[in-house]
């Protein structure tokens, strides 16, 4: 008998179940959100297994990954592909959820979802602590800016190195002001030395990795757009053609077309947002500060035709692409256009 299986997952229970191949509910069950009851669960509902389908969340991985290695022909579902198939329910509650996820399943009505591989996902755990401490550490320099500018004490342009010591030259002579901003700067070195220490990290790793080398041949690329390249796409062979990748980071237009109406709008954005926004400093890097290359020329003319900032995003979405294609052909960089390399 075939069995397709739904997973409505929340933080402490996951509603399950589990249906036949003509749709008929076979078991119905609200257990604890972790593997062992999970897999209990459908072990109770019989064999023949299809498809065991839950929606993509911060415990899609750790599930999934439990999942398959039970053996289980786990899929993780697209978040608004499966908010869009379910929204013709009239009730919504976790029981019928974790019903429409079945059903999905066994009419192949869904869109899976790339589950990263552990390594990745420990790369990716890098990049994200990092980024959140160098930006807790500019909110307090934002902060200890605008509150000095109340007292008519102005910090001026400086150098991170030297921010803390200009500060201290600013409120050292008053005393109660010194009392209140000094907490700040403690925090702040603190802050600065555990984002030196995951930087070098995050170098040393980016120097054990082939590929991350490789990627950071291309102009406007260094350490910390490589490895979100590398982490993101995590394994290249899943796009078929490299120009779906632009789309699946969200650098291509949105269009919207029914009758006599066609237009395009903005890009979607969708995909991953960091990566995304890696992607566009590293075009801005390209066609201002980085040495000549066939594709800063071709940067440049479109700037000229449709503005800075759209050419900034067509070069990123550019760029993306041809960073899959040296990562599949395994490559580096030609600065001379010998070929297409958008292809």
């Amino acid at each position: 008998m075939e069995l397709y299986a739904g997973l409505d997952v929340s933080v402490a229970e996951t509603r399950l179940c589990v249906v036949d191949a003509d749709g008929k509910v076979i078991r119905e069950a609200k257990v604890p959100t972790e593997p062992d009851a999970i897999i209990a669960a459908l072990a109770a509902a019989g064999a023949g297994w299809k498809r065991v389908g839950l929606e993509a969340g911060p415990l899609s991985q750790w599930l999934f990954s439990a999942l398959v290695e039970a053996g289980y022909p786990a899929i993780c579902v697209e978040t608004r592909h499966l908010k869009a198939a379910l929204s013709a329910q009239i009730n919504k509650s976790d029981r019928n959820d974790a019903r429409g996820i079945a059903r999905m399943m066994r009419v192949g009505l869904y869109r899976p979802v790339h589950v990263k591989t552990l390594a990745s996902q420990e790369r990716r755990l890098l990049l994200t602590n990092r980024r959140l401490l160098q930006d807790k550490m500019l909110d307090i320099e934002r902060e200890l800016r605008g509150t000095l500018r109340n007292f008519g004490l102005k910090v001026g342009v400086v150098g991170r190195a030297k921010f803390e010591a200009r500060v201290e030259e600013l409120v050292t002579p008053h005393p109660r002001l010194a009392v209140l901003v000094r907490p700040l700067l403690a925090a702040r070195r603190a802050l600065r030395e555990q984002f030196a220490l995951m930087h070098k990290m995050l170098l040393d790793l980016v120097r054990d990795e082939p590929v991350c080398r490789r990627l950071m041949t291309a102009p406007g690329v260094g350490a910390v757009v490589a490895l979100a390249y590398r982490v993101t796409i995590d394994v290249p062979a899943r796009f078929e053609r490299s120009k779906a990748v632009g789309a699946a980071l969200g650098l291509t237009p949105r269009r919207y077309q029914s009758g006599e109406i066609d237009r395009t709008g903005r890009i979607s954005k969708c995909g991953d947002g960091m990566l995304r926004s890696l992607l566009y400093e590293a075009a801005q890097v390209l066609l201002t500060r980085a040495s000549g290359s066939w594709l800063k020329a071709w940067g440049l003319q479109l700037a000229k035709r449709r503005g800075v900032k759209r050419a900034i995003v067509a070069t990123a979405r550019r760029l993306s692409v041809i960073l899959h294609r040296m990562w599949r052909d395994g490559s580096d960089f030609r600065f001379a256009r010998q070929q297409d390399a958008s292809a």
